[in-house]
């Protein structure tokens, strides 16, 4: 098995081998899944230069998700050194993965939190526009669609390292012979992806998930697409989608900050529209 090229970065100690060990036995974010993270795109230019997209939209995303977990969180300015050392490390061309992971530290010792930075390979870099297609099922996440409503304690928004839950159902999706999941409520609504954010094409609008009740996480990748959508005259909402309107929608998505948007070409095995051109417009939307 080839090893995927990567590059690890430690706060307070700079880029380290990437095969040396960084969090200890006790670490919280390791025995509890005490942490939370972020990631984002890294792409490579001609001249070898590694440039990360949005850090400071993801870099705010995890102040909220700190704040909401208690965890003192280092500053913009020393996330960005740490970053700023891993990009100069980095050198495979393509594209690639940055995470930012923060956990609560060590049990043992109280010698605060753990936080570093990692860059993996994705792919090659694929032609600007290019369709992202993959197919999906639905699979339901056990709760309604306003679960999380007053209830602080459920970390709804946060992007925590307890991510179990999410790979569990992306396995289940491959041994249904699909590539991805829609996560579902019991009251009949679509929620997103197990790692990203959803986008639906109806009656010329774009819509996605609302945050808040749902417990989703925000989208930096959804929010830059309504950004740009708006700025062309299309309309944007962020409203609840129910299931089966996903199956007659103009286009679907599912969008992260790693791969782009991903074009949902068939979901539960039945097939979608795919219109190329929307396909295009969503991608440059993306700045994919």
């Amino acid at each position: 098995m080839t090893e995927v090229p990567h590059v690890v970065a430690v706060l307070g100690r700079g880029v380290v081998d990437s095969n040396e060990p960084v969090v200890t036995a006790d670490d919280l974010g390791l025995t509890r899944g005490d942490g939370c993270f972020d990631s984002l795109r890294v792409f490579t230019d001609e001249s070898g230069r590694a440039t990360a997209v949005d850090l400071e939209e993801h870099l705010d995303r995890l102040d909220r998700s700190a704040e909401a977990m208690d965890i003192d969180n280092p500053s913009h300015a020393r996330w960005a050194e740490l970053v700023e050392d891993a990009l100069d490390a980095w050198s495979t061309p393509g594209e690639a993965v940055l995470k930012l992971v923060l956990t609560r530290g060590r049990e043992w010792r109280g010698t605060g939190p753990t936080a570093f930075a990692t860059i993996s390979h994705r792919g090659p870099a694929l032609p600007a526009g290019a369709p992202r297609p993959i197919t999906a099922v639905t699979l339901t996440k056990g709760h309604p669609s306003d679960a999380f409503a007053d209830a602080p304690w459920l970390l709804g928004g946060v992007k925590s390292l307890a991510y179990v839950v999410n790979v569990a159902a992306v396995r289940e999706a491959r041994r249904r012979g699909a590539d991805d999941v829609i996560f579902t409520t019991t009251d009949g609504y679509a929620l997103d992806g197990p790692t990203s954010g959803l986008l639906v094409a109806r009656d010329g609008a774009l819509l996605s998930t609302p945050t808040g009740a749902t417990g989703i996480l925000e989208s930096v990748t959804v929010e830059a697409i309504f950004e740009a959508a708006r700025a062309d005259a299309v309309e944007t909402r962020y409203e609840l989608v129910p299931i089966a309107d996903l199956y007659s929608a103009d286009g679907l998505w599912l969008v992260s900050s790693g791969r782009g948007p991903a074009l949902v070409t068939a979901l539960d095995g039945r097939s979608l529209r795919a219109d190329p051109d929307l396909a295009r417009r969503i991608a440059r939307y993306s700045d994919f």
